[in-house]
């Protein structure tokens, strides 16, 4: 047997698989998508897949910078004691990047609602 038709069937195998997922996805899918009533039974007033104001996106950065802030934080605050005075310098210089990240932000008028 050529060593390149070991290869070939791998892939005709793979490519089958691949074709059978998407039939068995497309056979179960269900057909239409209909928003029904949320949490007090009214009908929505848009679709739940509508765009955002790109506002928004602008919040999730900010959001997001002091989600990973306090991802960092924790195992920071359990070895600073080990450290010393190292870690707190360390952990003042990022939290300084994060506060001229929301300086921007608010110079940007992300944090601005209305």
């Amino acid at each position: 047997m050529p060593p390149y038709a070991v290869v070939l069937s791998v892939m005709g195998l793979v490519g089958a698989l691949i074709a059978a997922v998407y039939a068995v996805s497309f056979a179960v899918a269900p057909r239409a998508f209909e928003a029904g009533p949320f949490l007090a039974g009214g009908r929505p007033a848009e679709h739940a897949l509508s765009r955002f104001h790109v506002r928004w996106y602008a919040v999730s950065m900010v959001f997001l910078a002091f989600d990973m802030e306090m991802v960092f934080m924790y195992p920071w605050a359990l070895v600073v004691a080990s450290i010393g005075v190292k870690a707190v310098v360390e952990m003042f210089v990022f939290l300084a990047l994060l506060l001229v990240g929301v300086l921007y932000a608010w110079r940007e008028g992300a944090l601005r609602w209305a």
